[in-house]
């Protein structure tokens, strides 16, 4: 019997062996404008990387395209691409698909029909969403660990001007989706509003600070070097956070500086980054969301758990869809089980059977993550059976 500190919504049912089968992806029908182009396949088992040569569809001898993967058995989601999201495939009438899934039990023959793509289309006009408590606090706050500059968006909760209180601040990754449609590439995660009903409910309000992601995003968001985006950024990026942005932070709004009111979260690379803030830097951080982590760029993460869980605390609220795919999951509920094991840190984790690898699965998500994070004494131990 293990205890674990760790709360179950959504009990996952594709936990399935290693055991590797081959999925055939063939191109049926395919747009004749484009036909001299070359197609990618993006999905949950390339971290929906839109053109990695590596998934291209290439041409048979039986003068088909055709892409061959193998895969454990588990639970999948793609699309295809002609290289970038910008050319995604989308419906006949330029409005935009969900993404395809597919479970492998045993060897696999997939036939895809691309009615077009979504650069032959008018681009959709796009309106700002933001609430009247967001503000763009800087456009080029500069990083000097890094020697760029970035956009920092901050979310102060209603009433902020008018009393004296202090606040828990949250930290969050690709801040371009956090707020405002407009900006965001796939979606936004809704937090302006999800707060503002939140706190208007009597929920403790919290300032959220969000930071722009740039051109090197998967080096930034990473501490260690992965042979697919080359050297580790993610020390310096988290120097920056620690370093310079929260003082500024701390020294320009009425803040609640403790780890205990410290908070940081993030999605995919933005999940991975948060996790490794909390370990790294446990004095700083007390509480963190972490949403669909890419644990699969950073293996040493799980030595890096292992030598340091030890003094590490705090709250961690895990989150993953079950279409992301079975070795993503695994991936995750290794790190919370070890971290389990070796922490005292209270641990929330969610399995969302039906729950994607986008901004939509994680706005759905954070009032849950955020209301956990805020409550106080939760105290809920449970006890797993392995």
């Amino acid at each position: 019997m293990k205890y674990l500190l760790c709360l179950i919504l959504f009990t996952c049912s594709f936990f399935y062996s290693e055991a590797q089968y081959s999925v055939v992806f063939k191109l049926g029908k395919y747009p004749d404008k484009h036909n001299n182009d070359t197609a990618f396949l993006a999905g949950s088992f390339n971290n929906w990387n839109p053109g990695n040569n590596a998934f291209r569809f290439l041409l048979t001898n039986e003068n088909s395209f055709e892409l061959i993967l193998n895969l454990p058995a588990g639970q999948y989601a793609y699309k295809c691409t002609r290289g970038n999201w910008g050319t995604v495939e989308c419906f006949a009438d330029g409005k935009d698909i969900n993404n395809h899934s597919f479970r492998i039990t045993a060897d696999t023959t997939i036939e895809i029909n691309i009615e077009a793509w979504r650069d032959d289309f008018a681009p959709v006009t796009k309106m700002h969403t933001a609430s009247k408590q967001v503000q763009v606090m800087d456009t080029a706050f500069f990083i000097p660990q890094l020697n760029r500059a970035r956009r920092i968006w901050i979310y102060l909760p209603e009433g902020y001007e008018k009393n004296k209180k202090e606040y828990p601040v949250m930290y969050m990754h690709d801040g371009q989706n956090i707020f405002d449609e407009y900006t965001a590439g796939f979606g936004e995660w809704g937090v302006d509003e999800c707060l503002d009903s939140l706190i208007n409910a009597g929920k403790q309000a919290c300032i959220v600070v969000g930071i722009d992601n740039g051109p090197k995003r998967l080096n930034e968001y990473n501490p260690f070097t992965f042979r697919n985006f080359g050297e580790a950024e993610g020390d310096r990026y988290l120097d920056f956070i620690v370093q310079t942005l929260k003082p500024f932070i701390d020294k320009k709004y009425r803040t609640l500086s403790s780890k205990e009111n410290t908070i940081i979260a993030g999605s995919s690379m933005g999940g991975l980054l948060s996790y490794y803030a909390m370990i790294k830097q446990p004095q700083v951080f007390g509480k963190a969301g972490i949403f669909s982590p890419a644990f699969w760029t950073a293996p040493a993460i799980n030595s890096l758990t292992d030598s340091l869980a030890a003094k590490v605390n705090g709250k961690f609220f895990f989150y993953i869809g079950g279409q992301e795919g079975a070795a993503y999951l695994n991936d995750m509920v290794t790190i919370q089980e070890l971290l389990g094991e070796k922490s005292t840190a209270m641990i929330y984790s969610v399995v969302d059977d039906e729950g994607m690898h986008n901004e939509k699965a994680w706005r759905k998500w954070f009032a849950e993550f955020y209301n956990w994070i805020m409550a106080e004494g939760f105290n809920k131990v449970m006890k797993v059976d392995e």
